[in-house]
């Protein structure tokens, strides 16, 4: 099973806004191009243990993500992709799934964010289009809570740093829910330098038991409007015939 990368999120660092907890100002928008490619030699089985595949895993992935401030506390989100994977099973190549959704802060504080977030998503098209779609069917729904804070910490050097939470419900058209967590910490090394350190943890709902937990660190370099991030992914741990995957990811962010 694959797990697609998760949008960061950052705050009050000049010129940049991540997805996440915390909105776009009414009017802003933020684009982010991210390329992703995954390799993997071994998976964890039914029982969690890591063990070799009988042939080796390809995932790659080209996203682009956009939201747009629609008032200073309702976010839209569009996200669409191009995947290519193959493994000793299926391969596939062709348009990826295409979320839109909506992003609603319903609690802040100076410091402290709480915001709600529904999305649709569609079904890609393309070769082989099943085994990288979403799901079985032609759509899947999804409900997330995210709750994220910052702050300026004496333990950091009084530099800036945040941490946000994700709990979601992925409702999938034709096999089985799931739920994820995700967790980013971030730390503002200076005005133009940031670290990020990301876990992606998920299961299925029903059926057998497939969970899986990734971790992702990269360093971020701002230019003005601009940003670039580069960093890496790694499986932790899984168990229902979870691929072992690692390998680089680099974005570009746009901020308008």
């Amino acid at each position: 099973m694959r797990l697609a990368a998760a949008a960061v999120l950052a705050a009050a660092w000049p010129g940049v806004v991540f997805a996440g907890a915390w909105p776009l100002e009414r009017g802003g928008t933020q684009v982010i191009v991210k390329a992703e490619r995954m390799r993997a030699s071994e998976g964890f089985e039914i029982d969690g243990v890591r063990r070799p595949l009988l042939a080796g895993r390809d995932d790659d992935a080209v996203s682009i993500f956009a939201e747009h401030g629609l008032t200073d506390r309702l976010t839209l989100q569009v996200r669409a992709e191009f995947q290519r994977g193959d493994d000793t099973f299926a391969d596939y190549e062709g348009n990826g799934p295409t979320e839109i959704g909506l992003r609603y802060q319903v609690l802040y504080s100076r410091r402290t964010t709480v915001s709600l977030y529904g999305a649709y998503a569609r079904a890609g098209e393309g070769r082989n289009a099943g085994y990288a779609a979403p799901g079985a069917g032609d759509h899947d729904w999804e409900v997330r809570l995210l709750a994220g804070h910052s702050g300026s910490y004496a333990w950091l050097g009084r530099r800036d740093a945040f941490a946000e939470v994700q709990i979601a419900r992925r409702i999938r058209d034709g096999l089985a829910d799931e739920d994820h967590l995700d967790v980013t910490l971030g730390v503002h090394l200076n005005d133009d330098w940031m670290l990020l350190s990301q876990i992606y943890a998920g299961r299925t709902v029903e059926g057998p038991a497939v969970r899986w937990v990734n971790s992702e660190s990269s360093i971020v370099r701002r230019w003005g409007d601009w940003s670039l991030q580069a960093g890496w992914r790694q499986a932790l741990s899984g168990r229902g015939e979870v691929p072992a995957q690692q390998g680089p990811v680099l974005a570009v962010w746009r901020r308008f």
